[in-house]
């Protein structure tokens, strides 16, 4: 594989930092977007609020890739929480698309997305072609996060939309924040738990990214996600079995709905996901199901 030239936003986050480290172990040449004095040629310092970006270097790179954004996990009922969730995504991505659109040869475009795309559809197993449902936050937020990135498709740069699912590594949310909950045993199904839980380890994630980077042949809309995707209950019984531990308890969908105010969606909502692009385009996921997953995300780091 010949050497690319990328020029990656949202860098310093847990995905970045490992797509980075991927990337250049690969013998790629990465700069990393900052909003700080940047510390030295491998970064370059933007401002995409005030739209202050080197387009030069957007012009120069074969493939730009965006992950930035505020967090995901906040107080969900915070409207600041909700404006500075989507505004961060969609300010960001549009700069980026608006840049490379601008590009005498645009460069391929890989933009950060959300597996919410698709909204609650009960059991019905979701690729790619399947449609998006409803008005929860994120599933919304997602719609305008993937129509920011439109002035790059409409240039004829290669764009491709990363619907990433909750990727389940203990080093990170929301894996870290539930063991030690399970290893006291105090692991509860959401709701009936019949809900299906998307989710994708992080070798599977950078794996993915890292391949839809340096296949020129690779557009439109992937998502990220494991091949089998359980349901809430099998993912409880799973990360209990895991850690050696029982898992009886269930938390009430009333209760969660009111605790869980714009997020709720989230934990109730089902998501039966299949990475169907990605492996068309050649990729093989490695952690199929949810055991595997988690065999990955709790080794992680050791």
């Amino acid at each position: 594989m010949a050497s690319l030239s990328i020029l990656l936003a949202g860098g310093s986050g847990f995905l970045g930092t490992h797509l980075r480290q991927e990337l250049l172990r690969r013998g790629h040449t990465v700069t990393s977007l900052v909003r700080r004095q940047p510390a030295g040629g491998s970064e370059s310092r933007w401002d995409p609020y005030a739209g202050e970006l080197d387009r030069d270097l957007v012009a120069a790179a074969d493939v730009v890739v965006n992950l930035a954004g505020s967090p995901t996990a906040g107080n969900p009922h915070s409207q600041k929480w909700a404006r500075e969730l989507r505004e961060s995504r969609l300010t960001t991505t549009r700069l980026l698309a608006e840049a490379v659109a601008a590009a005498e040869q645009p460069p391929a475009y890989l933009a950060g997305n959300g597996i919410s795309y698709y909204g609650d559809h009960g059991d019905q197993v979701l690729t790619e072609a399947s449609d998006s449902r409803g008005h929860a936050l994120l599933t919304q937020v997602t719609r305008e996060w993937q129509e920011a990135a439109d002035p790059a498709v409409a240039a004829g740069a290669r764009v491709c939309i990363l619907r990433t699912a909750p990727v389940m590594d203990r080093r990170s949310a929301p894996l870290k924040q539930l063991l030690p909950v399970f290893r006291m045993g105090l692991g509860a199904r959401l709701g009936r738990g019949r809900q299906h839980m998307a989710m994708v380890s992080l070798r599977d994630w950078v794996g993915g990214v890292v391949h839809l980077a340096e296949h020129a042949d690779a557009a439109g809309p992937f998502n990220l996600c494991c091949a089998d995707t359980p349901t809430n209950a099998e993912f409880t019984q799973a990360l209990a079995r895991a850690v050696h531990r029982p898992a009886f308890a269930f938390a009430p969908a009333p209760l969660l709905r009111v605790a869980g105010g714009r997020m709720a969606p989230e934990l109730l909502g089902s998501l039966n996901v299949r990475p169907a692009a990605l492996e068309q385009c050649g990729y093989e996921v490695r952690d199929r199901d949810v055991d595997a997953v988690l065999a990955t995300g709790l080794a992680s780091g050791t």
